[in-house]
């Protein structure tokens, strides 16, 4: 029985995620989860991706992207890409939802995942690199903005 109130979550700045996107949705569905596939996209995401998208998630939501703009550090890690991670916290915008797990896009799921709505509020697992920091590439969360 299909659970509407509650939501994998994931977010595309660019065709490129949507690629990823699409496989973590279609590895969603083969592995039967009950729950609402959503995703966040930015104005880069093209037309044809935008249909693409339409395909395998239940809603496509356009969100301003939010950059850090923190070259810097960005370049110590040297993983520029990461300057608009803070995209991610329009997640929390979602009020439609009770529940949602946020997962990257580059995330394949290998069996059914539906268990981590069990999850406490907010569980996420620590970053191996960043002890003090979790790792944001699959978290539970309840939306409150």
């Amino acid at each position: 029985m299909p659970v509407t109130d509650q939501a994998f979550v994931t977010l595309a700045t660019n065709d490129v995620y949507c690629h990823g996107a699409l496989v973590l949705g279609q590895s969603l569905r083969n592995h039967k989860t009950s729950r609402i596939l959503a995703i966040l996209i930015t104005p880069q995401v093209s037309r044809e991706m935008r249909a693409a998208l339409k395909t395998i998630f239940d809603s496509v939501v356009d969100v301003k992207e939010i950059d850090s703009n923190d070259l810097v550090h960005l370049t110590l890690l040297k993983r520029l890409e990461l300057g608009v991670t803070f995209t991610k916290l329009h997640c929390w915008t979602l009020t439609q939802y009770s529940k949602c797990v946020f997962m990257d896009a580059d995330t394949l799921v290998l069996c059914n995942v539906d268990e981590l709505f069990e999850r406490e509020e907010l569980s996420a697992a620590p970053d191996s690199g960043w002890p003090d920091c979790f790792n944001s590439g699959v978290f539970v969360f309840q939306p409150s903005l």
